[in-house]
């Protein structure tokens, strides 16, 4: 596959079956009907303590048929792809949509190969695993120069190629191809105070060509250094006081805190805080945050959405003022919205759901250095790790796995690890200056109801003028 390939949908299904199949799930009185199929394949290498633990592939294909009758829904799905196995599976979801009816349906089929927004030059399946294994063992060797309190190394390496197909009754015949790669090395380093880790992840939509742009070693070296650096570090103040956060360590935060908040199916169940408010001033007025699942090689990149429709880019915050929610089909449907780009599902063994793509915070106008001279005692976080959020109220807590001291205006010694403790929709109004440092954070994959999507998130270095610390000192 080069840049100037489109996508094949050759080894899913021929378009003429597609066509029949949901000519059967209609015939029972459907009144909408969908065909998702999907090839995945993908593999794995993991080295741990010097030695490779973990050389694997594998391969997933199948098919989901949703029909939907009112307000049921109906899914089925399987491995078979052939014609057998679909019809079979169409007559499954039609009949727990609704029994009876009858009826010839006519589907006119109108085939879209939008462009992708992550051309591939070099396909991770061409790439011997012995290249692959080679990544890991230099950046374990770059990780372990970094010092002699370098006490265990972890990297790993991850790709996959997903090749989908989504066909429904009205009318949509799509195809994607995405290929993602992800390398990721975490360091424990042993010292007086303990042992202290440290990390550093990329991954992008892109083939293996994604090592001419990052360097293993140098990424391990970094996240040894940061494994290091905490054995120095200082128990973590307590209290509220103002929070820096470094460009693209804080997207996660407004992902959790903010972003499933403006998913459409949050807001009709009326579970969200920013239910019914759009049109409002929920957020400093810096702030304008944005959807993009046509970021070219990022980590949430698409084609398409997995309901078929190409994704675009979607500003949900402009100027701190509530402009739009996130969609999926059957939201948009019953709101009467245009064709919505936010519909996912973790496999062909799923419904689709309203998710996330890249979601970010756009830039401002400050430099990272200034924010942190204008701060003259604080915390600077510069990256966030695993937390817990409640959409209903916004309350978050987040861990922070490595962050600074600011006093004086000036960053001076790191603080161990701690919580960062706040409200998202507060957080977003407390945001006082934003920097022009835009960056997109690390490769993540976003939970929800039991699946799991691949997410990019990012922000440039920004302000909040107020969020507790759980630390220990006084």
């Amino acid at each position: 596959m080069t840049a100037t390939e489109t996508p094949s949908t050759q080894a899913l299904i021929d378009e003429a079956v597609v066509a029949r199949v949901i000519r059967e799930a209609l015939a029972t009185g459907g009144e909408f009907a969908e065909v998702f199929a999907e090839d995945r394949r993908g593999s794995v290498v993991a080295l741990d303590d010097g030695r490779i633990e973990d050389i694997s592939s594998g391969r997933e294909r199948g098919a989901g048929i949703r029909v939907v009758v009112g307000n049921t829904t109906g899914f089925a799905h399987t491995a078979d792809l052939s014609e057998g196995g679909l019809l079979a599976a169409a007559k499954v979801a039609a009949g727990a949509a609704r029994g009876g009816g009858g009826g010839v349906h006519e589907v006119a089929l109108s085939r879209s190969t939008p462009s992708s927004p992550s051309p591939v030059e070099v396909l991770p399946a061409r790439v011997g695993k012995a290249d692959k294994v080679e990544l890991l063992r230099r950046a374990d060797a770059a990780a372990r120069s970094a010092g002699g309190a370098v006490h265990q190394v972890n990297a790993n390496y991850r790709d996959s190629r997903r090749q989908v197909l989504v066909a429904n009754s009205e009318g949509v015949f799509a195809t994607d191809d995405q290929v993602r790669v992800r390398f990721g090395a975490n360091v424990v380093a042993n010292g007086d105070t303990g042992m202290q880790t440290g990390g550093e992840a990329v991954g992008l939509t892109m083939g293996f060509e994604m090592f001419d742009r990052y360097d293993v070693e140098e990424l391990a070296r970094s996240a040894a250094e940061r494994a290091l650096l905490k054995l120095k570090a200082r128990p973590a103040p307590s209290g509220t006081m103002p929070v820096v956060i470094q460009a693209g360590s804080g997207g996660v935060l407004f992902h959790e805190a903010c972003g499933h908040g403006l998913e459409a199916d949050h807001i009709a169940k009326a579970v969200s805080v920013f239910t019914g408010r759009v049109g409002e001033e929920v957020a400093s007025p810096l702030v304008t945050l944005v959807d993009d699942g046509t970021m070219s090689h990022e980590w949430g990149a698409l084609a398409i959405d997995d309901e078929g429709h190409p994704t675009s880019r979607n500003v949900l915050i402009e100027n701190g003022v509530l402009t739009d929610y996130m969609w999926d089909w059957m939201r948009a449907k019953k709101e009467g919205r245009p064709t919505p780009s936010n519909g996912r599902r973790q496999s062909y063994q799923h419904l689709p759901m309203v998710r996330m793509t890249n979601t970010f915070l756009m830039n401002g106008e400050e430099s990272p250095e200034e924010i942190i001279r204008q701060t003259p005692r604080g915390v600077y976080v510069a990256k966030l790790g695993g937390g817990q959020v409640n959409t209903a109220t916004g309350d978050f807590v987040f861990g922070m796995t490595e962050a600074y001291l600011i006093e004086d205006g000036q960053l001076t010694e790191p603080i161990r690890d701690a919580n960062l403790i706040g409200n998202g929709p507060q957080a977003l109004l407390d945001i006082d200056v934003i920097g022009n440092d835009f960056t997109m954070g690390w490769p993540g994959t976003c939970g929800k109801q039991g699946q799991g999507v691949p997410v990019g998130v990012g922000q440039p270095t920004l302000r909040v003028r107020a969020l507790t610390i759980g630390g220990t000192a006084r």
